[in-house]
């Protein structure tokens, strides 16, 4: 064999063994987000809040002296089993120690018990149902529960505009859009408003002209919506033509918290109110170099989903580094001495798992397709 046939086969033989040796180098987590379909402006915006994180992260020294953070994304398309078996592949091939999302509750409660039982963190970024985190003790959420982010979004109604009776819609299909009116029944019923009506309807209907017709007629002063922001958006639209007028006051939950309301429902939505733990105008540096920098990647501003994502992997990486290690059991034990202040603000997990504190909550009001904060 000649001298050059021996050099590239030495060559050949460096790049098959090259691989081991750069995953070394690497620490892969991985993430389960909505990127197609209906839901994928909140999947979108969580996938860049994670890549920006990351980009930081690596461009300063990555985690563990050095070792950079390599992310996994799979496409749910919010669908529950493809959520199931995209976590099959993160783990069972990938060998990922930590999975980010998924996006929706309703997936959550698919996926969490496949990881859990196979001791795999998952940390949910935008997953605000009750009972998240009681899947078990593999499962954590960066994101506010619904029940600590609606009733002071209810709060702010009833004594800045007057609110007393209301009408209350919501998607009786799907888990989060559930948990979001109980949390916002619990709230109205609390604060002693009065609930005229209550109407369901299913997350991929386009017809809500019987339940607001119902409510036109019962001199309410707003609406209650809990659901996703594509029908949410739909709801806002057939109310206003069928002219149930301004000063019915819509508040939507935590669905309701993404530019792509004002993109769908254009003028309908401007005056809805929705309670968020992050503020785009925000005038901390630290938030303000974060909105810059994302929409400078991204062509669009970030919304709270993106911030929750942004947030968390520093959160990880913290952990990866306090834990000396990537991996699962000892990334868990790590996560609970979480002692973060980011675009956010101050964050920890109680022992359940769950952000420790409500007090950064604003309620928002949208104006010409953007939120403003309700002063």
């Amino acid at each position: 064999m000649s001298r050059s046939l021996l050099v590239a086969g030495a060559l050949v033989a460096g790049v098959l063994a090259a691989p081991p040796a750069l995953a070394q180098e690497t620490v892969t987590i991985g993430a389960i987000e909505i990127l197609s379909g209906p839901s994928a402006a909140y999947g979108v915006a969580i996938r860049g809040g994670l890549e920006l994180a990351m980009d930081e992260i690596n461009a300063a020294g990555g985690v563990l002296g050095g070792r950079k953070l390599a992310l996994i994304v799979e496409d749910s398309a919010g669908n529950k089993d493809q959520a199931v078996n995209a976590a099959r592949k993160l783990i069972g091939r990938d060998k990922v120690p930590l999975i980010i999302g998924p996006t929706l509750s309703n997936e959550m409660f698919a996926v969490g018990p496949v990881a859990n039982e196979r001791g795999i963190v998952m940390v949910g970024t935008s997953t605000t149902a009750v009972g998240i985190t009681e899947i078990g003790p593999y499962i954590f959420r960066t994101a506010l529960p619904e029940s600590d982010v609606v009733p002071v979004t209810l709060k702010t109604a009833q004594e800045k505009f007057g609110v007393e009776t209301i009408a209350m819609m919501y998607a009786n299909d799907d888990a989060f859009s559930k948990s979001s009116f109980d949390s916002m029944k619990a709230a109205a019923d609390k604060l002693g408003l009065d609930i005229a009506t209550i109407e369901t309807f299913g997350s991929k209907d386009t017809d809500f002209s019987a339940q607001l017709t119902k409510i036109k007629s019962l001199d309410v002063d707003a609406i209650t919506i809990s659901a996703l922001v594509e029908p949410i958006s739909g709801v806002v639209l057939q109310a206003r033509q069928l002219g149930i007028p301004d000063s019915v006051l819509l508040i939507g939950g935590n669905g309701a918290n993404s530019p792509k309301l004002g993109e769908i429902a254009g003028a309908a939505a401007d005056g809805m109110l929705v309670g968020s733990p992050w503020f785009i105008g925000k005038p901390d540096e630290m938030n303000r170099k974060f909105v810059a920098e994302f929409e400078k990647r991204n062509g669009m501003p970030p919304d709270q989903f993106a911030a929750q994502a942004y947030d968390t992997m520093y959160i990880v990486a913290q952990a990866i580094d306090r834990a000396g290690s990537a991996e699962s059991d000892k990334l868990r034990e790590a996560l609970l001495q979480t002692d973060y202040t980011g675009v956010m603000g101050p964050f920890s997990f109680t022992e359940g798992r769950d952000p420790a504190s409500a007090e950064g909550v604003v309620v928002l009001s949208m104006k010409d397709g953007k939120f403003e904060i309700v002063e």
